[in-house]
């Protein structure tokens, strides 16, 4: 009877430290949205309000005719998926390895993927620079795609090994039972387990790559080929005053892509995952 009170407390305390969390998260997103529609007027005012008064679209299409924004978010769809798509492939196969083999080279191999994790961007981009130079892939999406691979590679290798290794191995045994090699197990009986473990690395890969902002300022100088985020930066004059409400508008846009592709997966990740128990 005396463990009741503090259990509810203790459960009240993890709902207001949730309902604190989601407010945290979600403040500078309805933020954005709010100050994506409201007119000049009110965004100068000395007493603003969440709820725009007169709430309008002109700062929208005050970014689109500003800015080239449907261009460069066909350059930052490529490079993400692109990117995406490359880094699972890899990384798959590689993750396999690492999980399967308990050598002391699989071992020193997923040391260096979770040291790798702490890199800075500042200690990487010279070397990349330098590489991509000699490529001739400097100032190309190409190049940008090479670049986002060898960044997310790491953390989908650090995913998807501890997804290979919840696989039972008595199913690669029985596999291999009925005369299948390596290769026809992973891809026949390990990759389809792997399936929500794949999407959801991909997703990650997919949102850091079209998020990204540092890499691409670099390595693309040409107007026509950079990215999403680096666009936004043009709603910045010279003096560093923005734009507020068109760089509102366009940040709002720039979010929705991320929003939408993990609402439409995260039930097939969550489902995948529940049948993934049931099986096992």
């Amino acid at each position: 009877m005396r463990t009741r009170p503090a259990a509810r407390a203790g459960r009240a305390a993890q709902y207001t430290a949730l309902i604190g969390y989601l407010v945290f998260l979600a403040f500078p997103f309805l933020w954005l949205l709010s100050v994506a529609f409201k007119p000049a007027r009110e965004l100068g005012s000395l007493h603003p309000t969440w709820i725009p008064k007169h709430p309008t679209l002109a700062n929208f299409r005050q970014a689109f005719d500003e800015q080239p924004l449907l261009h460069a978010a066909s350059n930052s769809l490529l490079a993400a998926v692109s990117a995406a798509v490359i880094a699972v492939a890899l990384a798959t196969p590689m993750a396999y390895v690492m999980a399967r083999q308990r050598t002391r080279l699989a071992r020193a191999a997923s040391g260096w993927v979770v040291v790798s994790q702490a890199f800075p961007f500042v200690l990487v981009i010279i070397p990349l620079f330098l590489v991509l130079k000699n490529l001739r892939l400097i100032d190309s999406v190409p190049g940008l795609v090479m670049v986002y691979v060898v960044w997310a590679l790491p953390f989908a290798l650090w995913m998807l090994v501890g997804y290979v290794r919840a696989v039972p191995v008595e199913l690669e045994e029985a596999a291999a039972i009925d005369g299948a090699g390596r290769l026809r197990t992973l891809v026949s009986v390990t990759a389809p387990l792997l399936a929500p473990g794949i999407v959801a690395t991909a997703l990650f890969a997919f949102i850091t790559a079209w998020n990204e902002f540092f890499f691409a300022l670099v390595l693309l100088k040409t107007p026509e080929k950079q990215t999403l985020p680096v666009v936004l930066t043009h709603f910045i004059g010279t003096e560093g005053v923005a734009d507020l409400g068109p760089l509102a508008a366009a940040a709002f846009l720039a979010t929705l892509p991320s929003l939408v592709v993990f609402a439409i997966v995260q039930r097939r990740i969550t489902g995948g995952m529940l049948a993934g128990a049931v099986k096992s």
